[in-house]
């Protein structure tokens, strides 16, 4: 997708009157020391500055410095969704639980959904998103085709009960984020979703650019929200937790779970004459690694197979509850994908899915353990004793070739060595209705390029802070929305989802910018544009210096932090470092005995700033400002 360059919008506002506030009639409890859980950049930091402090686990309070960094992330949104055409409004945080019926995504996200009980016992869940809020509401709203399309977003509180929050405000239980849909009948051409969907990635690209962020739009899997195509917006940080994959020849990039591969070679023939299976008992390992080292070989030269259950065919187990233990009982169809990888390899669930042809989850443990399978030490031959043909087997490019393989032995605590595909499984390797060669792992830096042959994949590291998505029809078809087309003929409306988490977005800055003394904030989005820092709060001469200089930003629409506490002055400036607002203007003595000010730019690296001429101190820091 090209991107073309986005509008340009100055840092400050030629209609907009700036703001003037003293520190020490705000809340800014900057400290020397970190929470003993703090682990990243941005918990560190932004504790320390005195932007947050946490309430319970993955639950903050956000301070006046933080809420005005939120504030100016947001209208940097608003004014680019309003831009992109689309109208802001508000929905609840809390959401009936039977709006979940039709699309059963309690079920995807499982304890990640914050469930309520009510007085009255009815159930309800704090909204981690709001695709089935919004798509009731246009259910009573929408009749025709005339009426789109549209957009819609808001800016809200999420809830996500994370089982391990961590690193502060990248990993929390409650944030603050931009959601969006639109609604469209048709895909391509004027007012369909393609239109919309590349409206919104350039609407992302200018509030990241604006945000002074350095980011990439890349590929990536939709997860529970469902859909056709994603594109995730990762700010490039070598601190980030999600791995980047990019081809350096074509510029294709995707995340880990999304990316594709190029092309391997793959062959189940050729090889050394099979020798005899040596059975090898393996109890209290394990992990792959803690196997390899036991048994002598690397994780490369072992297969670990996967088990994963046809969704569909599980949930009708449940629900009709048949027992899988009788073949008989059960209707026909693949139950069960055993996806074979190298053991330095993850399979993935989304290619897995793409080439069974059907929607997969992990298999149930206790399932598995029911009907003999020993978890934790399947092995590919275990194929040959499929059940009426229950077992669909996918095979990794990487793992489909000849050699002799260490595996599990089918018995618990215990692996073989010297596995062969054609001499242990045989006949069925002829079979595609039972074992097939797909692209069914994650790939891995170093992996062939999809787009480019012999390039290789590099892998780099990145914080996500924006996903949009094409949903298609996936809510409308669950819960009913549907519009009458030009035909009088009623037809599910296809939708599109885009979401920015604005918290994540502020602790990404951080993490992004930043250096040992503390933050250093773009000037688009921090708390204020100025610094000043009065050395003598009570001596006249500082504070008319300090009050003339304020006055005349504020009305260029800067916004003035007073540092007017009565302060050693190394205390002062480790503040002014720590809190990271990008221009400090310094009022003493000795500068103003000189005629000006001490002017300094956070982001450069020397202790201490030049004196400039009182007369063109707004003149530089409104230069600083809009560099």
């Amino acid at each position: 997708m090209t991107t073309p360059p986005p509008t340009a919008r100055p840092v400050i506002s030629a209609t907009r009157h700036g703001e003037s506030h003293a520190w020490s009639r705000s809340l800014i409890p900057t400290t020397r020391e970190a929470p003993n859980d703090a682990e990243t950049p941005s918990h560190v930091l932004l504790h320390r500055a005195g932007y947050i402090r946490q309430v319970g686990a993955g639950i903050y309070d956000y301070l006046p410095l933080a809420t005005r960094v939120l504030r100016k992330i947001s209208g940097i949104v608003r004014e680019e969704m309003d831009a992109a055409g689309a109208s802001e409004m508000l929905m609840p945080a809390l959401e009936p639980f039977e709006l979940f019926e039709g699309t059963r995504r309690h079920e995807d996200y499982g304890d990640n959904l914050f469930r309520v009980k009510d007085r009255k016992g009815r159930l309800n869940a704090l909204a981690p998103t709001h695709e089935e809020v919004i798509t009731h509401l246009l259910i009573g709203c929408l009749s025709s085709y005339k009426a789109l399309p549209l957009a819609l977003y808001q800016v809200q509180t999420k809830f996500r009960d994370e089982a391990r929050p961590r690193a502060g405000l990248l990993r929390c239980r409650e944030f603050l984020m931009k959601d969006a849909y639109s609604f469209h009948t048709h895909v391509e051409g004027p007012g369909g979703l393609n239109e919309t969907y590349d409206a919104m990635h350039r609407a992302y690209t200018n509030i990241f650019r604006r945000c002074g962020l350095d980011f990439s739009a890349v590929e990536a899997e939709s997860g529970p929200i469902g859909g056709s195509a994603s594109h995730e917006f990762m700010v490039n940080c070598p601190s980030g937790e999600d791995t980047i994959l990019r081809c350096p020849v074509s510029g294709y990039a995707a995340n880990v779970e999304k990316c594709e591969i190029g092309a391997r070679e793959s062959s189940f023939e050729g090889g050394p004459p099979a020798g005899e299976l040596t059975v090898v008992p393996t109890p209290g390992l394990p992990a792959i690694d803690d196997v390899a080292r036991f048994m002598g070989v690397k994780p490369s030269e072992m297969l670990k197979v996967v088990v994963f259950q046809n969704k569909s065919f599980a949930a009708r187990i449940r629900q009709e509850k048949l027992d899988p233990r009788r073949p008989e009982s059960l209707p026909p169809g693949v139950m069960f994908v055993l996806a074979v990888v190298r053991g330095d390899h993850d399979a993935n669930e989304g290619k897995i899915k793409s080439a069974a042809g059907f929607a997969v989850e992990m298999a149930d443990a206790a399932l598995m353990e029911a009907l003999g399978f020993a978890t934790g030490f399947i092995s590919p031959a275990s194929v040959r004793n499929d059940p009426g043909g229950r077992f669909l087997m996918l095979v990794d490019h990487d793992a489909a070739r000849p050699g002799a393989w260490v595996t599990g032995a089918d018995s618990r605590d215990h692996h073989v060595k010297g596995f062969s595909w054609k001499t242990h499984v045989g006949e069925a390797l002829a079979d595609a209705s039972r074992v097939r060669v797909a692209e069914i792992r994650n790939a891995a830096e170093g992996d062939p390029s999809p787009r480019s042959p012999g390039a290789r994949l590099v892998a780099g590291r990145g914080i996500e802070v924006g996903h949009i998505f094409k949903l298609g029809t996936k809510y409308s078809d669950a819960m009913g929305l549907t519009v009458l087309d030009p035909g009088q003929k009623r037809v599910p409306v296809i939708m599109g989802c885009y979401g920015i988490g604005i918290s994540r977005t502020m602790a990404a800055c951080v993490e992004m910018s930043h250096d040992a003394d503390g933050i250093i904030w773009p000037a688009a989005v921090a708390p204020y544009h100025v610094l000043i820092v009065v050395m003598k709060p009570d001596d006249p001469r500082q504070k008319e210096a300090a009050g003339t200089i304020a006055c005349s930003l504020v009305g260029r629409g800067v916004d003035v932090l007073i540092d007017d506490r009565d302060e050693r002055p190394g205390v002062k400036f480790k503040d002014a470092d720590l809190v990271g607002i990008p221009v400090r203007v310094t009022i003493g003595d000795k500068a103003l005995d000189a005629g000006g000010v001490e002017f300094k730019r956070r982001k450069d690296t020397q202790t201490k700033g030049e004196v400039v001429p009182l007369a063109e101190a707004v003149d530089r820091c409104l230069a600083a400002i809009g560099e």
